[in-house]
């Protein structure tokens, strides 16, 4: 299964870069590699790939009409928010747990599937470089990764099988996420009656 994109390095012996180690966030510290040959090479510098900085550049022009970032990927069901580059708490890291807890329960409640949920660097691995941590240093506070089935007697190889159960999982958390936000960031349209 192959993880990067297809970039050859300057070297030529090795090919990719990890799309998600290539954004400008504690860019290529632990967790990440300066090795071109291996599976988490973070790149030249940030944001060295042309789809990093496709994604970038849409975001960054949009980023103030943005309130919610949700990047999927598999595998290890679990449902992460920031930080994943550093151990650090983000400023809303309470609200972002208790949204990913509410998914991650219903999940169970509807599928009896368990994701494991919290900040990514507590909950999976130190992840420098990735998007989602990215696009909240940016200012979208409500940032995601939520990391599909299974924990790994397929891994990146979900049968066919398993596909639409786990799209399932996926869209049960993405409606129970993006209610919250909706509810948090809506303001009133008109002002309270008074008696």
């Amino acid at each position: 299964m192959w993880r990067k994109n297809r970039s050859v390095s300057k070297s030529g012996n090795c090919i990719g870069v990890d799309l998600n180690r290539n954004f400008d966030a504690n860019w290529c510290t632990e967790g990440a590699s300066d090795e071109p040959c291996s599976e988490i090479y973070c790149g030249a510098f940030p944001e060295s790939e042309p789809e990093t900085q496709s994604v970038a550049h849409f975001l960054r022009s949009h980023k103030d009409s943005v309130k919610l970032y949700i990047t999927i990927h598999s595998y290890s069901q679990m449902l992460l928010f920031p930080y994943s580059c550093t151990s650090d708490e983000a400023e809303n890291h309470n609200e972002m747990l208790e949204m990913v807890q509410e998914a991650a329960q219903k999940i169970r409640r509807y599928y009896r599937n368990t994701y494991k949920y919290g900040a990514g660097a507590k909950t999976i691995y130190l992840a420098p470089g990735g998007s989602d941590d990215w696009i909240y240093d940016l200012g979208v506070k409500y940032s995601f990764t939520f990391e599909l089935q299974d924990r790994g007697r397929y891994g990146f190889l979900l049968p066919p099988s398993h596909i639409a159960r786990a799209c399932n999982e996926a869209l049960t958390a993405l409606k129970t996420i993006a209610r919250r936000v909706i509810e948090k960031i809506e303001t009133p349209t008109s002002s309270p009656l008074t008696v």
